[in-house]
């Protein structure tokens, strides 16, 4: 399935259905994972950040050992930190410069 918007995910016994506009970011803790949204939910499942990031769409991007952003929804990128919502994210070092190009792609 190409150009897929959304996944499911197993949480709490049940199976949630989100869409990929509607994630802003992803935190690792160990082998689970939790999904904040843009509309403030949070939801935990077993998955590991590796494994996740390779099934994301683009506009996902690793910053961080125990972070993926959508880079859609960065507010603003200063002093080695993202503004994503609420959160406030380190990047690492070594994600740097590849963020660095991933957003100049996006600059007008």
């Amino acid at each position: 399935m190409e150009n897929r918007t959304f996944a499911f995910i197993k949480t709490d016994k049940k199976l949630v259905k989100l869409f990929f506009k509607d994630i802003n970011v992803i935190k690792g803790l160990g082998n689970y994972v939790e999904v904040h949204t843009v509309g403030h939910k949070r939801y935990i499942y077993y998955k590991t950040l590796k494994d996740l990031i390779e099934t994301l769409p683009d506009e996902f991007m690793r910053v961080h050992n125990s972070y993926i952003v959508n880079l859609t929804h960065i507010e603003s990128f200063e002093d080695n930190h993202l503004i994503c919502g609420e959160l406030k994210i380190t990047v690492a070092k070594s994600y740097k410069e590849c963020l660095h190009s991933a957003l100049g792609n996006m600059m007008l």
